[in-house]
């Protein structure tokens, strides 16, 4: 919320009204001199709005600069006032624009200066240099659809293309289209989901807003407003899609589309023109390696404006330049006193004196917070030193505070994070989101393994239609040992698991059963067999902790929740339910032993903080564990910045600690003098001693060794344990594992991720340099990961030589602790640009502005180390890339491995991910290698339904828990016709979920769904949805067989079960069924249609009706 005194304030400046009096105009250059911190900014926003007619351009000195000054000018003067004109991020001969944000916020800025909606406008010079495609007029840009109005669903297919938009299957982005029948699924920007556009003929019938996970409608809307995807995107239709526009086509820079009297502000005052001096030899350059390449490239000029052409045209608008023009002449200096604040550095009786005495001077002073709960801190802190009244608190983020010295009266500004030293982070406002469709997680295709639960592991080949008698269904086809096929009905898709292996080889097939062949059988029940004695054992350990008694932590304190509520992100819903376990955990007198486990950087770490926080004020130590060194150091910074506003006091054991600090350590933590203690395996040294440990939070848990997890199974017996891991495990293992172990499962990554960029190739210096180039570019850093430390200054030379410009860092195990810890801090600092290092990296690390990684050799790298290495990057809402480096010649399984990574590069793809590294490394690790062989043989989906069986039946004391469902025959067809879900995958998705419903109302879900996502269900799939309800129905009544032809239905039920006549009679009679009894033992029912309505839903709704009768009753 924009506060009013700040911009009140400037306004009273004496330099300020005289600037304001004397703007320059059209060619002429003015300098704004002595203004400290986010000065300039307020300075913009006075301006601005002392004369709103004008066009304002801020231009920052690079995209941090730009993204910096958004943010500041969005906190004074309001979100809707400000629009970014980014840079962009590809290099300029690269095929499109990776980063779709910055194409759409682009598009967006453009759309607004041209409809009037925008009068000013945040940008760095490349971004003015860039030409793109010339846009006329908005028609060019915007398409309007509403309902009611007359659009060819081929015209409109053809425009979304025309306009940038990808067609996919399924939509899970920004920037996606699918077209389904009568019905296109669409995600344009700046729209906070994908739009579902449901025709009737030509007909716009309804517009609704959908979720990307369950693809379900959520809402509707009477119109809908689409913007290309990128201004490169505009490109004639039937073209292909990456085409750019050819060398006909006219282009344009943002300066065409401003008006003559619009006034640019330099941020970095003459600092503009030599970044448009490195932007036009940096293109001139690449144009020239491109040429060198074979290449045809467009010449530079096409693409960008030469520096002296873009200085030219900027001094032809009117100008004003924070503190220095450059070699430009200026017009006249206007100086202002906005002085640098008093630094605070955590002194809260420093920031007493600075109150005090500013108060006593007559000064104003305001302290902005980055939200709420920082604000009600801040109150308390000022109430205990008394000084509350001399100050006013507003909730805002600005970059830095400043004194307006002139301002009447004075004005002191200071900001939280500059006073608690907490780094700012910039928060994004758009929401360019994405995600993965959870069916898209399970598709199979062909040629894969897959496992038939009564004949064994065959290999599926294609979906087949069949027709027996009157029916007509879809099967999957599965081939065995011999070429044999086996037709396996979709409504008996239940019965088949897809082959995962757990194999170290990658090539490793399994075995292929004959049908009816006896191999199977015996392997099942020996599987059978280990699975109970290992169950049994996990399930008496249970017991066994749940018996003991730990200590019962206090509720949530008012510190609490404000220092939950200082977290500067948003809590994703899994954050949120992952805290909640863990307090419930730790306030019930049972041992905690809970696992986290959850995508790289999705946030597991605050958890851990907040739980440490709860602990610490039960007057409980904590001990952190983590598997490496430089992991270490991270978790000491990360725990101090986020507890800095507490008494909470936090030290490290690690190497390092020289063996003076480490002892000073440990008497400390002897005599309860340390609250936290981060280490590694260090912590676990019979030396170190606590005087009261209330919680042991382990990062990693599989990286240590068998001694110390031994140590640790002892300790959990009395501790409270907390364990995070990255390292995905299956979900059907944690479904499977429920109750045997306490877990949370995180899966939903933290807004403003974005995927990271993969790809797999040989070394070629060009492109590697090209990719370092671009990250410097855009004021980022580089992870370059060697793994051998023998060759790694060799390399650090030869990348030295590919970008000479660069400072670059050296880090390695084999380094003296003080010369690492150096080397991190630096390049953590930004004081490095390319790290040039071995896997130590791999652990926890957070550099939010590193966000392109280079992995030499990566062929020697697992899959689940190289997934975690790639988590390095991609921490911020900048699109990262990584690149993989193999050698030209390499085995097809390490390439294959790689492959997996550059496909899966969604956010939470760390479950698929782990699920193609188990049939390509193997599971052996997660279930203990006494149990792998079993893995292997039955493939690890079979594995765990047999283990979930198990546990069911364990808990339900020995009964069998699986529902008998009746045999329904149908004339005619029911399947999903092909015209109805084009998409195999989806649709074998849908048979699947079928085949699995526990309940007629999931049945009537699914049919919901098809309706949304597909328009009117067809009557083959009304049959077939009909039929499941009818199986899961007649089997609850203890029906065996149901046979329905279109005039009369044949019921045979079990032996044994014997319903009640009147109930039978009463509800088929209230539906038009005559009934006949044709044999009374087992029973024997004919009914016969006396109404119009089709036999099939007239049966469905009797049968229902029957079944909750008998539920009342029982």
């Amino acid at each position: 919320m924009p506060h009013p005194l700040l911009i009140d304030s400037v306004q009273t400046v004496p330099a300020f009204r005289e600037l304001a009096a004397g703007l320059p105009r059209a060619g002429e250059a003015v300098v704004a001199s002595g203004l400290a911190g986010s000065a300039p900014l307020l300075l913009v926003a006075g301006l601005h709005r002392a004369r709103p007619e004008r066009m304002w351009l801020v231009v920052g000195g690079g995209p941090e600069d730009a993204e910096m000054a958004t943010s500041d000018l969005e906190a004074l003067l309001g979100e809707a006032s400000v629009f970014l004109y980014p840079q962009r991020e590809s290099l300029p001969y690269e095929e499109g624009e990776p980063h779709l944000e910055i194409g759409g916020t682009r598009v967006e800025a453009l759309e607004a200066l041209l409809s009037g909606r925008a009068s000013l406008l945040v940008t760095t010079p490349r971004a003015l240099q860039e030409l793109a495609p010339a846009v006329e007029g908005l028609d060019d840009l915007r398409l309007e659809i509403r309902t009611g109005e007359e659009v060819l669903l081929t015209e409109l297919a053809a425009r979304l293309e025309g306009m940038g938009f990808d067609r996919v299957p399924t939509v899970e982005a920004v920037g996606q289209f699918a077209l389904r029948g009568g019905i296109v699924d669409v995600f344009g920007f700046g729209a906070p989901e994908p739009a579902r556009i449901e025709f009737f003929g030509d007909s716009v019938e309804s517009i609704r807003y959908f979720d990307i996970l369950t693809q379900l409608s959520v809402r509707s809307v009477e119109e809908l407003q689409l913007l290309p995807v990128d201004l490169r995107a505009q490109r004639p239709e039937g073209s292909r899609p990456a085409a750019r526009a050819t060398e006909g086509t006219e282009r344009r820079s943002l300066m065409d589309y401003l008006p003559s009297d619009a006034l640019m502000v330099h941020l970095a005052g003459g600092g503009t023109w030599g970044e448009l001096e490195r932007t036009w030899s940096e293109v001139r350059r690449l144009h020239t390696a491109e040429t060198q390449r074979g290449n045809h490239p467009e010449p530079p000029e096409n693409l960008f404006l030469p520096a002296e052409t873009a200085a030219r045209r900027l001094q032809g608008f009117a100008q004003l330049f924070v503190d220095d023009t450059g070699d430009l002449p200026t017009d006249s200096t206007t100086r202002f006193r906005a002085l640098p604040p008093e630094a605070i550095d955590r002194d809260m009786g420093r920031l007493g004196d600075v109150l005090r005495g500013a108060a006593a001077r007559g000064e104003q002073t305001l302290i902005l917070c980055d939200n709420q709960g920082q604000l009600e801190r801040l109150q308390e802190l000022l109430d205990e030193l008394r000084i509350a009244r001399q100050v006013e608190l507003g909730i805002g983020s600005i970059a830095g505070g400043f004194v307006l010295a002139d301002s009447e009266p004075p004005l002191r500004l200071l900001t939280d994070h500059e006073i608690f030293r907490r780094s700012r982070r910039v928060r994004r406002r758009r929401r360019f989101r994405g995600g993965a469709a959870l069916e898209s997680i399970a598709a199979l295709k062909p040629g894969e393994y897959v496992v038939h639960m009564d004949h064994g592991v065959g290999q599926f080949r294609r979906m087949e239609r069949v027709r027996v008698g009157e029916e007509e269904f879809e099967t999957l086809v599965i081939e065995y040992a011999g070429g044999e096929l086996l037709r396996v009905p979709v409504h008996r898709v239940d019965l088949i698991e897809r082959w995962v292996s757990d194999a170290d080889e990658a090539n490793a097939a399994p075995k292929v059963h004959r049908i009816g062949g006896k191999d199977w059988s015996r392997q099942k029940q020996r599987t059978k067999k280990a699975i109970e004695e290992m169950t049994a054992e996990l399930l008496e350990l249970y017991a066994a902790r749940a018996a003991e008694k730990g200590f019962a932590f206090a509720a949530d304190t008012r510190w609490q929740r404000e220092m939950e509520s200082a977290f500067l992100f948003e809590d994703t819903p899994d954050q949120r339910q992952a805290t909640e376990d863990v307090k419930r955990d730790m306030e019930s007198p049972r041992p905690m032993d809970r696992l986290i486990c959850g995508d790289v950087g999705y946030g597991k770490t605050e958890i851990a903080i907040r739980a440490a926080f709860k602990a610490v004020q039960d007057g409980r130590q904590v001990a952190v564990l983590v598997p490496t060194t430089i992991l270490a150091e991270q978790h000491m910074h990360t725990f101090s910045e986020r507890l800095a506003d507490f008494p909470v006091r936090i030290e490290a054991l690690s190497r390092f600690r020289t063996a003076k600090e480490q002892s000073e350590v440990l008497r400390r933590l002897e005599a309860g003098e340390v609250d936290v203690v981060v280490g590694t395996h260090r912590i676990l040294s019979p030396d170190v001693k606590f005087r009261e440990l209330g919680l042991i939070i382990v990062d990693e848990e599989q990286r240590f060794g068998v001694k110390h997890k031994e140590l640790l199974k002892q300790l959990r017996r009395t501790v409270d344990v907390l364990t995070l891991t990255a390292t995905p495990i299956p979900r059907t293992l944690h479904f499977s594992m429920l109750g045997l172990r306490d877990m949370t499962l995180i899966q939903t990554p933290p807004r403003d991720r974005q995927p990271v960029i993969t790809h797999v190739l040989p070394w070629t210096d060009a492109i590697i340099e090209d990719a370092m180039r671009r990250e410097l570019d855009r004021g980022g850093q580089v992870f370059f990961v060697h793994n051998r430390v023998e060759t790694i200054d060799t390399v650090a030379q030869r990348v030295q030589r590919l970008v000479p410009e660069a400072r670059i860092a050296i880090a390695h195990g084999q380094m003296k602790e003080k010369e690492l810890e150096a080397v991190m801090t630096a390049f953590l600092d930004g004081e490095r640009d390319i790290l040039v290092a071995t896997a130590i990296i791999e652990s926890g690390l957070d550099v939010p502005r590193a966000n392109t990684l280079i992995v030499n050799r990566a062929d020697h790298f697992g899959l689940s180390q190289l997934y975690q290495i790639r988590g390095r990057v991609g921490r911020s809402h900048h699109r990262a890339f990584c690149y993989l480096l193999i050698p030209d010649e390499i085995q097809e399984d390490a390439e294959k491995r790689l492959r997996v990574l550059e496909h899966y590069t969604e956010l939470g793809s760390g479950y698929r991910i782990a699920l193609k590294d188990l049939e390509l490394r193997g599971a052996g690790n997660i279930l203990g290698s006494q149990q792998s062989g079993f893995v292997h043989a039955v493939g690890l989906d079979t594995y765990m339904r047999l283990l979930d069986d198990t546990i069911k039946q364990l808990k339900g004391g020995g009964k069998d828990v699986s529902t008998l469902l009746a045999d329904v025959s149908v004339d005619g067809a029911a399947l999903i016709p092909d015209d109805y879900v084009p998409d195999e995958a989806q649709k074998l998705n849908f048979y699947r979920r079928l085949s699995r419903v526990e309940t007629v109302e999931a049945a009537d879900a699914i049919r919901r769904e098809l309706r949304d996502r597909f328009g009117p269900v067809p009557a083959e799939v009304e049959t077939l949805l009909s039929t499941a309800q009818l199986r899961l129905l007649g089997g609850e009544l203890g029906m065996e067989r149901i046979l329905v032809r279109p005039w009369d239905v044949r019921i045979n039920f079990r032996r044994g079960n014997v319903p009640r006549m009147a109930s039978l009679q009463s509800a088929f009679a209230s539906h038009q069924l005559a009934v006949e009894v044709r044999r009374p033992t087992p029973l024997s029912l004919a009914l016969t249609r006396h109404g119009t309505e089709p036999i099939l839903p007239t049966l469905v709704a009797a049968i229902r009706d029957l079944a909750s009768e008998v539920a009342k009753a029982a």
